[in-house]
């Protein structure tokens, strides 16, 4: 009961906000709920004059549902027909997650770009965009404000992605028989998944390969979600040894280190032990799937609500310079490997 009688208002109000985007994301998926989450909860706060009674509420939907929407994310993922159809695409995934967190690294100190925003805008180009934010966030310790301007920028480029891609695509020659060399592409060198759908889904349509393109950026796409693991666990680490120097004595790692991540392993495992080996169809977890994707716009519009839109305006050019930085780097890599590999 306390805990409802302390949540509940900001409960209501983060779903308030959700439901809507929700629904509006499933009408326009190139943008998305989660951009209209945030979108909507920082116009909302404008109108609220005394937050405190929602906060505690707000708090909970940021940090905590933002845990349980990657752990449910994992019952998307059956790890052994992700490895086997995605192998040929380990090498540019790796590649591309690399060079991705060396520019947001080097332009960080260059650009002079707050650590949390440079590592959530690096992170989140490299990996999978909101769903890579939202395991990093909570790791680095990152505000609402910082995770909204990250996912900004992600937003940003991914609309650019989702409407040019294919006709750069087409552009550079890739073949129009096959949707193998543009479903690498799209699946490596775009971050969300919904821009990486609306871009196979286009090539698809352009030269009329059924879902060809579409399937195959999709399981590059869900490979790359796989490096949210090492990567979360790498940013845990870190952060307790810069916390133990400036500190001065022992940082405790149970208090950083991302359980939630431990369970999004085991919920990937239950996935894939369930329909490899015990015949349970993949459907079976589509609704976990899709809670996963609503919590993400939930916890969106709670980031929302705890974000200085004007703030956010006037801080928002350095950081869409390295996203941009970033975007470029990994195209650049993904095409280059590709050709590398004779793919295209």
């Amino acid at each position: 009961m306390e805990f409802f009688s302390k949540n509940i208002k900001g409960l209501l109000l983060c779903l308030v906000i959700a439901v809507p985007a929700w629904f509006a994301g499933l009408a326009f998926p190139v943008i998305g709920g989660p951009v209209i989450a945030i979108i909507l909860g920082m116009i909302v706060t404008l109108f609220i004059k005394d937050s405190s009674s929602f906060q505690a509420g707000i708090s909970y939907c940021s940090k905590k549902v933002l845990q349980y929407a990657v752990i449910l994310l994992g019952f998307g993922l059956n790890l052994s027909v992700i490895l086997e159809t995605g192998r040929q695409s380990l090498p540019i995934i790796l590649c591309t997650i690399a060079t991705s967190l060396v520019i947001a690294f080097a332009l960080s100190k260059v650009l002079h770009i707050p650590g949390n925003i440079s590592t959530l805008v690096g992170v989140g180009s490299s990996i999978c965009g909101g769903s890579a934010i939202a395991a990093t966030a909570p790791v680095i310790d990152a505000d609402d404000e910082e995770v909204a301007q990250a996912i900004s920028v992600i937003f940003f480029f991914n609309v650019l992605a989702a409407v040019l891609f294919p006709h750069f695509g087409n552009l550079l020659g890739f073949s129009q028989t096959s949707g193998e060399a543009f479903g690498i592409f799209a699946g490596t060198a775009i971050n969300d998944t919904s821009s990486v759908t609306a871009a196979a889904s286009t090539w698809d349509a352009m030269f009329g390969l059924g879902s060809a393109t579409l399937d195959k950026a999709v399981t590059v796409k869900l490979t790359r979600t796989l490096a949210i693991i090492p990567i979360t666990l790498v940013l845990a680490f870190y952060r307790a040894k810069k916390e133990k120097s400036s500190a001065g004595s022992s940082v405790s790692l149970k208090k950083i280190f991302p359980f939630f991540i431990i369970y999004f392993v085991i919920a990937s495992i239950i996935t894939t032990v369930a329909t490899g080996l015990l015949g349970v169809p993949a459907d079976f977890f589509s609704p976990l799937k899709e809670l996963s994707r609503f919590f993400i716009v939930l916890a969106m519009a709670a980031i929302g609500l705890g974000t200085n839109i004007v703030k956010l305006v006037k801080t928002g050019g350095k950081p869409i310079i390295l996203g941009l930085c970033c975007w470029a780097g990994i195209t650049a890599v993904s095409l280059a490997l590709q050709h590398v590999l004779g793919i295209w």
